[in-house]
């Protein structure tokens, strides 16, 4: 998408990179068609040749940076294992994109409905009830888009503080927090944690 506004050639890959600059520097609630406009460089008006207002370039954003996540088929493997791989598909979206967490956590609800189905459509056919879909969804949610709260990446040095003996040989591992070694750990518990639930679960849901 190409076109000329107030003078300035935008694509739209340029919009929602730096769409989500601002989001990284200043957070979702911080963007706006103006904000958006002085990021990119060009006149207030420039960006509404491509997007209406916030929502809509809260969808463009999501939409591009979620492009080319599939959900694995059926034949592909047991649900574990595909649950497993839809899941790192977004992860490797989130950690292309910073600041895309916050986007989604926004926006799962407009047009990514069909990102939440591919993931619910796993979960039911793993034989989990309705309710225990949509409290495992909420999990799934919460550990991928809310990581970033967890370890944020302007956190303040802890060297000057007093820390107790137990927090101080766990944080050792702290650059842990963004790498592979914690995410494993994270979808083992996750995963794990599910086929417990799903074992436990009644045959119906409780109302």
């Amino acid at each position: 998408m190409q076109a000329n506004g107030g003078g300035n050639t935008l694509s739209e890959s340029e919009i929602v990179e730096a769409a989500l600059r601002v989001v990284r520097e200043d957070g979702v609630e911080k963007l706006s068609m103006r904000r958006l406009s002085r990021e990119l460089g060009v006149s207030p008006m420039a960006p509404y040749y491509y997007v209406a207002d916030k929502r809509e370039l809260l969808d463009l954003v999501a939409t591009a940076a979620l492009t080319g996540v599939r959900k694995p088929p059926p034949e592909s493997g047991p649900w574990q294992q595909r649950l497993r791989d839809l899941i790192d598909q977004i992860d490797e979206k989130l950690r292309k994109h910073p600041g895309l967490g916050d986007v989604l956590i926004e926006q799962m609800l407009g047009k990514q409905l069909d990102l939440i189905a591919a993931l619910m459509e796993i979960l039911f056919e793993a034989g989990f009830t309705d309710r225990n879909v949509l409290a495992a969804y909420a999990t799934i949610h919460t550990y991928l888009f809310g990581r970033s709260r967890v370890n944020p990446r302007d956190r303040a040095p802890l060297s000057d503080v007093a820390l107790p003996d137990v927090v101080e040989r766990a944080t050792k591992h702290m650059a842990d927090l963004r790498g592979k070694y914690a995410y494993d750990f994270g979808m083992e518990v996750l995963v794990a944690g599910l086929e417990a639930q799903l074992v436990r679960q009644p045959k119906t849901d409780v109302p």
